[in-house]
């Protein structure tokens, strides 16, 4: 989509948030696509980055660490929850017995036990998690996966920066491009799990004359207000990435990653025929593919009441989803040069509630790295007997995404110029989780 700004007078939603109103200008070939891809291909990744590419899922609304990847079997029943737990491939590691499938594969994954800040807000989390910098709600800095985009680029027609099915959001969208502009955006994906899954905007057929006149007609109108409208990085820009949106529309290399139904039958049912097993199997596709950074949107993990009712029928299906993931990016040797994160935006809080929930809880959760040089089956962190601080090696936002950033060849530290020619760095913070490489 193409957002044009009519009114920069602000208005105020019923949460008391100042919004903006947008014309939404969209779902036309080389319409909605030319602000979401680079310029031009810019340097490869440095000399010595650990991955080529790398795929983010993100738990929004907070995995809960208790009943997952951080069990306190010890505690009392009002912090333990319903679960037990099972061993795992890792000799003395155990985890939730809901992850069956996960126990065997975390020999291929480090744990960090220890994720932690001091923000139990959803979207100021997010945005903070998916940036590595502390923020209002509405995203002050880029996302990591668009910073990705502005410093790579890309080779061929697929765009550097996916997300499937689409950017987390909450009340609005979460994890933008912030100041870099339109252009470094995410391409959404659109729900993989759909029959007939068709990529909006990626189908070259199908268009009939009368269609064809009035996307020209519409095009020749943005075209005309480009020219009225200036300081606009979206329209200002349309006219320079039209021919590349028109390639990626035509791209034979494009169409194939998209093609999830080109995959075996097994190898769908082994992900999960769910919108989260089918996403991280596109989400392989694309990073075979070319594309740099893939966010899988994997919400609903945000339990204030009847937890185990819901993590009765979610937890099997994360253990389906992330076990497959894991399993064929290892087989396929796709772990050489892909960095694998599984991240929320915070863990849920140590003691049920009232309504038999657990609440949002930012100094303790439990994050999940693979490939790219991670030295599987190791446990980074601790948290406390209840679970409820970081007692050992406390890993901040700024220090995952210093990371991930360093992995690709990207120095966290660079600065990037704002539109009104301020300088910034990327990241004011953080540094590498060296444990997981050594």
């Amino acid at each position: 989509m193409l957002d044009v700004v009519l009114n920069r007078r602000p208005h105020t939603v019923c949460s008391g948030t100042s919004r903006r109103d947008f014309l939404r200008v969209g779902a036309l070939a080389g319409l909605s696509l030319p602000a979401l891809l680079r310029a031009e291909a810019l340097a490869a990744p440095a000399k010595g980055a650990r991955a080529k590419s790398v795929v983010l899922v993100y738990l929004g609304g907070g995995l809960s660490h208790h009943d997952s990847f951080d069990p306190k079997p010890d505690a009392p029943e009002d912090i333990k929850g319903k679960y037990g737990t099972t061993d795992t491939a890792v000799p003395g590691l155990k985890i939730s017995d809901k992850l069956p499938l996960m126990a065997k594969v975390m020999d291929k994954i480090a744990l960090v036990r220890s994720g932690a800040h001091n923000n139990d807000h959803h979207e100021t989390a997010t945005n903070w998690v998916l940036s590595g910098r502390f923020g209002t709600p509405f995203g002050d800095y880029p996302a990591i996966g668009a910073v990705v985009a502005h410093e790579t680029g890309f080779t061929g027609t697929l765009p550097p920066y996916v997300a499937v099915p689409r950017n987390p959001s909450f009340t609005w969208e979460l994890g933008k491009s912030a100041f870099l502009g339109g252009r470094y955006e995410s391409f959404k994906a659109g729900d993989p799990n759909q029959a007939d899954y068709k990529v909006q905007d990626l189908t070259a057929g199908g268009v009939d004359t009368k269609k064809a006149a009035r996307r020209d007609t519409l095009l020749k109108a943005v075209d005309g207000l480009a020219k009225r409208v200036e300081g606009n990085d979206q329209i200002a820009t349309y006219d320079e990435f039209h021919a590349r949106a028109r390639e990626m529309v035509l791209s034979t290399e494009a169409r194939n990653a998209f093609a999830i139904d080109r995959e075996p039958e097994k190898v769908r049912d082994r992900y999960g025929r769910n919108t989260a097993g089918q996403s991280m199997l596109l989400a392989r596709r694309l990073v075979e593919g070319g594309v740099r950074f893939v966010t899988v949107n994997y919400g609903g993990w945000d339990h204030h009441a009847k937890i185990f009712d819901s993590l009765d029928k979610k937890l099997p299906e994360f253990d389906r989803a992330v076990s497959a993931l894991v399993e064929d990016m290892h087989a396929r040797g796709a772990f050489e040069n892909t960095l694998l994160v599984v991240m929320g935006e915070f863990g849920r809080g140590p003691k049920i509630n009232k309504d038999a929930g657990r609440d949002h809880w930012g100094p303790a959760a439990s994050l999940l790295f693979a490939g790219a040089g991670v030295k599987p089956g190791q446990v980074i962190g601790k948290t406390d007997k209840q679970g409820a601080y970081a007692t050992q090696r406390p890993v901040s936002p700024a220090d995952v995404a210093y990371t991930i950033l360093d992995a690709v060849g990207i120095d966290p530290r660079k600065q990037l110029v704002t539109p009104d020619g301020r300088p910034i760095e990327i990241l004011d913070g953080g540094d590498t989780v060296k444990e997981l490489f050594e």
